[in-house]
């Protein structure tokens, strides 16, 4: 099993940054597919980016590619999603994931979840 906890959001004006991070304890994070997803309101819950498992390699959805970049600290069990540039439509709970799949663009691939870190970028 692995425990995620988020923390970093905050209110941030438009074009400004902010870095998330997602603290893992449990089994090592390096025997899971780690991930980033977001919930607007009334939406469902969209994927953002990801490691395959073992960290190899990382995919972005298409919508924060350029903007936003996953990256993880071994050494502290921690995954990291840098937001630059944020937008009005960035607005969001952010929740960090973990599966035992190789990788995944799905949230019920994932099994562990985080509690959600909100993100406000007002208009």
């Amino acid at each position: 099993q692995v425990q995620l906890v988020e923390s970093g959001g905050g209110l941030v004006q438009a074009g400004g940054s902010l870095r998330l991070s997602c603290a893992a304890s449990g089994r090592t994070f390096n025997s899971y597919s780690m991930g980033w997803f977001r919930q607007a309101p009334g939406k469902e819950r969209e994927f953002i980016a990801a490691f395959t498992r073992g960290g190899g390699v990382t995919v972005y959805a298409d919508s924060v590619k350029g903007r936003f970049t996953i990256s993880r600290d071994n050494a502290k069990n921690t995954m990291y999603l840098q937001m630059n540039i944020l937008k009005p439509k960035d607005t969001a709970i952010y929740f960090c994931a973990a599966g035992q799949q190789f990788t995944s663009r799905l949230p019920n691939a994932y099994t562990y979840w985080g509690q959600g870190t909100q993100v406000t970028v007002p208009s």
